[in-house]
């Protein structure tokens, strides 16, 4: 890589994943008026996630990331963004609970806009159009002006991201973001199979804040069980969109994303020569690796010396996506080399993406899958003597039928039935409880082991 960063910099090297706009002039306009927008998030909730993320790293805090595949302009509401951040509470609530560790609430939110595709085109019939890209880029429906880049379509997503970040900020420093607010059955856990075993735990979560206001300790004033810290993180795809976001912290002069706290480079474009790591790397904020079955060892330590010379804590997370039949076997090799690097990472477990197939005409993900994945990941940390650190996952607080099996999951016969998705299929809210129950065990033993 270049020794000299700026924003631009990245135009200089390979961009793959971009899309192709037509009208020059309207994309020069739309990114000025993105570059002189105010950012979406700021420096000091970039430092504490950093700070909270070198915690997870060292096993004294979990890292929970999750949300939607690609967010929609047309799903956009706050019914939806609720539901979503009140699963991540309970997912959380479930987890630090059983684990006594401090959970990293981070959202695949208020960003999450851009896709990338396997192929540029995708055809219907004998017809041929630009695969769709995500609502910050071009249309899901199938219409030869839909499809075209658009960029005004950046400047939306702005106004949406803006839009979701207030109500985040209201939820997490208001009743939603309280630990006895979370400990509260909703109509995602009602409908679960799981929901008598979490007003169980609720229950004695309960018992525990009533002991604490015993004590004369009152809950209700406490900052930590009053509020959360609650932060946002998407794939740093669309490079023009974030060029323009990048903003100065001021007195240190550092550069660091707006556009969200977390931002992560994607298994298509980790490569050597990549532009997406050429911008990355001059930014402040906490980075993101996927790390898919291609995964090379010495070319991902080759990354981490790239993204993180200085060798800082809390900077480097790096999410693996190997799927269920092959994790211990990709796994230990790339644990082995960063170790032997000296690198500081943090191991976050995406068992999502390597567990993708298709059933009657849909793409869909086994929850046994996605359940042996994730067993197979902390088998793997246990074993290394490491730390699996996080979870990385697609889900909804809707009620979809898009990931088979599980206690509240579609039979393949009945994906279609709530399948709302606009590209990857996600977990619906019992699935992810029940995910979060599973966690819960496996952290319990997992610290108990660690003494």
């Amino acid at each position: 890589m270049a020794n000299i960063w700026s924003p631009a910099s990245w135009r200089q090297f390979e961009a793959r994943q971009q899309p192709v706009y037509r009208d020059r002039g309207a994309l020069a306009d739309a990114l000025a008026q993105i570059g002189s927008f105010p950012p979406l998030v700021f420096p000091n909730e970039i430092s504490d996630l950093k700070a909270d993320l070198a915690e997870a790293a060292d096993g004294r805090a979990f890292l929970l990331q999750g949300g939607d595949c690609a967010e929609s302009f047309a799903e956009f509401s706050p019914d939806n963004i609720r539901d979503t951040f009140q699963l991540i509470m309970q997912m959380a609530m479930v987890l630090a609970f059983a684990s006594k560790l401090r959970v990293i609430k981070v959202g695949r939110l208020a960003g999450q806009f851009a896709k990338p595709r396997s192929t540029e085109l995708e055809e219907k019939e004998g017809v041929a159009l630009p695969a769709y890209r995500g609502d910050i880029i071009n249309d899901i429906g199938f219409a030869p002006t839909g499809r075209q880049a658009d960029p005004s379509r950046m400047l939306r997503a702005y106004a949406q991201a803006a839009a979701t970040l207030n109500l985040l900020r209201a939820f997490a420093s208001g009743a939603q973001g309280r630990m006895d607010q979370a400990a509260t059955s909703s109509r995602i856990i009602d409908a679960s199979p799981s929901a008598g075993r979490f007003r169980e735990l609720a229950a004695r979560v309960d018992e525990a804040l009533d002991f604490l206001a015993a004590c004369g300790l009152d809950p209700a004033s406490a900052p930590q069980l009053r509020t959360t810290s609650f932060y946002t993180s998407h794939e740093a795809l669309l490079l023009p969109y974030e060029e323009a976001l990048v903003r100065s912290d001021g007195p240190r002069g550092r550069a660091y994303g707006s556009s969200a706290h977390f931002l992560w480079i994607g298994d298509r474009t980790r490569f050597e020569g990549s532009a997406h790591v050429e911008f990355l790397r001059g930014l402040d904020n906490p980075i993101g690796i996927k790390c898919g079955p291609s995964t090379n060892p010495d070319m991902l330590v080759r990354l981490l010396d790239t993204l993180n010379p200085g060798h800082e804590r809390g900077r480097i997370t790096l999410i693996t996506r190997l799927g269920h039949g092959d994790v211990e076997r990709l796994l230990p090799p790339l644990i082995r080399a960063v170790r032997l690097s000296g690198h500081p990472v943090l191991w976050s477990c995406d068992p999502m993406h390597g567990n993708t197939i298709k059933a009657n005409g849909y793409k869909t993900r086994p929850f046994d899958r996605i359940l042996d994945e994730v067993r197979g990941f902390f088998a793997v940390h246990a074993a290394e003597g490491t730390i699996g650190g996080g979870i990385h996952i697609e889900m909804t607080g809707q009620d979809v039928t898009e990931c088979t099996g599980g206690t509240w999951g579609a039979s393949e016969h009945n994906l279609g039935d709530r399948y709302h998705t606009h590209c990857d299929p996600r977990l619906n809210g019992g699935q992810a409880i029940e995910l979060a129950f599973l966690l819960s065990e496996i952290l319990n033993d997992a610290v108990k082991g660690r003494g």
